[in-house]
């Protein structure tokens, strides 16, 4: 039976054929629509032209082409409209392998093989789920503009330039301004579900990050909670409006 959750345009990068037919057939059955290869250039060209609501990408492609696909889509210009640096990609790697850091390289969710079909169906609905129910109408707090819709960042009449994960953290914290979000929260939200242990670090370092960029002098955001976790802004400010 297909899985709960929204319907979706998947591609997916697989080099294994056998492996790419199984997850391909069992996609369509949940009632996507699948734009499938085995290769990283063939890959790009379905995210620039197909579209796609989230890639699913083999990290083991020979010659680091799994990891360079991904590196080509983070940083491509937000301005081109045929190639999303935000698109959800999730990572498949081989349990143990070096690729297992993948979520440092930028993906959101990452599956290790050989995996249940059940396993990858969750973490697509989970990742299509946060990207359907997310707001795009702009946020203020405080002095600080958010607005997802443009991938634009104002602190007062500065203009902010941010990462793509730096930015995912910080539309997570300005979704509620002055509450406490735990660090598994943060993981979960910005990074995906059931990471790997460890990936406290990780958080912090963006956030000590994306504190320096909102206010290099200040540090008025971003505030660490010790202990518990990250807010945006002390509970007098807020949100003043949408």
């Amino acid at each position: 039976m297909p899985g709960p959750g929204p319907s979706a345009t998947i591609a997916l990068c697989i080099e294994d054929g056998a492996l790419l037919d199984d997850v391909c057939g069992r996609l369509v059955a949940d009632r996507h629509q699948v734009l499938p290869t085995t290769g990283a250039g063939d890959a790009l060209r379905l995210c620039r032209h197909g579209r796609p609501d989230l890639l699913v990408l083999d990290l083991g492609l020979p010659d680091e082409a799994g990891p360079g696909l991904l590196q080509r889509i983070r940083s491509a210009d937000p301005a081109d409209r045929r190639l999303d640096p935000d698109l959800p990609v999730i990572g498949l790697a081989a349990r143990g392998g070096p690729e297992v850091c993948g979520l440092d390289l930028g993906v959101d969710d990452l599956v290790q093989k050989p995996f249940a079909h059940e396993e990858l169906r969750r973490r697509i609905v989970a990742i299509l789920r946060r990207r359907h129910s997310r707001g795009e109408a702009p946020v203020l707090a405080g002095e600080l503009l958010v607005d997802p819709g443009r991938r634009l960042v104002m602190v007062g009449e500065r203009e902010v330039s941010l990462s793509r994960k730096e930015f995912t953290l910080l539309r997570v914290l300005v979704s509620d301004p002055t509450r406490v979000f735990s660090k598994g929260e943060l993981l979960r939200d910005a990074w995906g579900p059931e990471l790997p242990p460890g990936r406290t670090r990780t958080l912090d370092s963006h956030a000590s990050r994306l504190r320096r960029k909102l206010d290099p002098e200040g540090a008025r955001f971003v505030l660490n909670q010790w202990g518990v976790g990250y807010r945006l802004l002390p509970r007098e400010d807020g949100r003043a409006g949408r």
